[in-house]
């Protein structure tokens, strides 16, 4: 679940947010109708796992620019698999 909140209202009641977030609830807190800021459980994000699928994207880019093909065969090569 993912609430959204106004920075105002956010600073008012920050102890209950803190507690809701601590239960595993996700929080928005906008300002000016613009979210700005989200409040996660620190467990939340997996940098670990980040960390690997930016490096797969690298391996990818770098084994992409090194090809001959056009983005079209490129592409085409990916719907065969």
């Amino acid at each position: 679940m993912n609430a959204v909140i106004g920075a105002f209202e956010a600073k008012t009641h920050f102890s209950e947010l803190l507690e809701r977030v601590e239960r595993g609830e996700r929080i928005t807190i906008t300002k000016h109708g613009r979210e700005v800021a989200e409040l996660v459980p620190t467990g939340g994000v997996d940098f670990a796992a980040a960390r690997a699928a930016v490096e797969g994207i690298r391996a990818l880019s770098k084994k992409l620019l090194e090809t001959d093909l056009s983005w079209k065969e490129l592409r085409d090569e990916g719907r065969k698999h």
